[in-house]
């Protein structure tokens, strides 16, 4: 009886030890696993997407940066409906410290050094490219303008003083259309780098852990997009250069020339399905058959348009263009126009 009282209380001490063992490794799971208090900083609709998927990630543990100075910033208005903790940017370190981690979504504004050290798990930034490729503030539209067959999202750690450059937690991969609209992959983009965020969000200490340091010498830039991008030289682009580029500023803005002296903005392109008629880099005819202004292009090629707008009148088809100008015109030639106005 007294080695079988022996046997029971040392099973059950036994058993209480292997309970407490392991509630300390829940325990200790608990305090070191995936942060639950997320800072996010964001401005337009690419952030969007990530802060609602967020929000239904870690709803009582979300807090929203944002800048005020637009008033169609869908962030600060999805932030005061739902009634998310919201901030005005800029901010100082002693707001971030009910944070543990800060996530970064097309912001737009580089975060200083003691922001970033604020936050006990650091800041991670969601991009719309596979760094090191496009590094910089226009992934989307380098990528389809230099005729990219795939791009991507990337989670990757914020540095200071410097975009992009941190290592990286995470990619995802998508092929790119050839005929695809930058309208179109931007929404793609910010879907998909919402969906990885969570995941890397749930899955943070492992991610951190097995961060990959980008190869600098293969990154590649996608500066901030100016008026000099919009601006045609026919005789040194080709037709498919041109559509891509048409394609890839779609929405955002449009590609321009000269004719008569005002600037024409050309509002929707096609490339033939078949070389038509050869014409000189810049001239151009007005294809009757095909409602359309053929115009040649470097290389040899060619392009078709629909729709322009001259400068200081509405949007009109090439029809109307074809009948309203070209009687005027002693050449029918586009030209580099030198002063743009956007």
């Amino acid at each position: 009886m007294l080695f079988g009282r022996i046997l029971v209380n040392n099973f059950y001490k036994y058993k209480r030890k292997a309970f407490q063992s392991v509630c300390l490794k829940i325990t200790r799971s608990i305090s070191t696993r995936e942060p639950s208090r997320i800072l996010f900083f964001g401005t337009d609709n690419f952030s969007l997407p990530s802060l609602q998927a967020l929000h239904k990630n870690c709803s009582h543990n979300l807090g929203v940066v944002t800048s005020f100075k637009s008033p169609a910033n869908c962030v600060r208005t999805y932030a005061e409906r739902e009634k998310l903790p919201l901030q005005r940017w800029p901010i100082t370190e002693d707001q971030c410290t009910d944070y543990d981690l800060g996530v970064v979504v097309s912001f737009g504004h580089m975060i200083p050094a003691q922001i970033i050290n604020a936050f006990p798990r650091g800041m991670i930034n969601v991009h719309a490219s596979l760094l090191p490729l496009w590094r910089g503030a226009a992934p989307i539209i380098y990528a389809i303008m230099k005729g990219d067959a795939r791009t991507g999202v990337s989670i990757m750690k914020i540095e200071p003083h410097h975009f992009d450059i941190g290592a990286v937690l995470a990619q995802r991969e998508v092929p790119i259309r050839r005929d695809i609209y930058m309208p179109e992959l931007h929404a793609s983009l910010s879907l998909l780098g919402a969906d990885l965020l969570v995941d890397t969000v749930n899955n943070l200490s492992d991610r951190l852990k097995n961060a990959k340091p980008q190869d600098n010498a293969t990154a590649s830039y996608a500066p901030k997009i100016t008026s000099k991008i919009t601006e045609i030289l026919w005789t040194e682009l080709s037709a498919d250069e041109l559509y891509a580029r048409h394609r890839a500023l779609y929405g955002y803005k449009n590609l321009t020339t000269s004719f008569l002296d005002k600037q024409i903005q050309l509002l929707e392109l096609r490339l033939p399905e078949k070389h038509l008629t050869v014409q000189e880099p810049g001239h151009f005819s007005y294809q009757r058959s095909r409602k359309s202004l053929l115009i040649g292009c470097a290389q040899g090629t060619q392009l078709e348009v629909l729709q322009v707008r001259v400068e200081g009148r509405k949007p009109m088809s090439a029809q109307d263009f074809s009948n309203g100008f070209l009687r005027q015109a002693r050449s029918l030639q586009f030209t580099h126009n030198k002063q743009v106005a956007c």
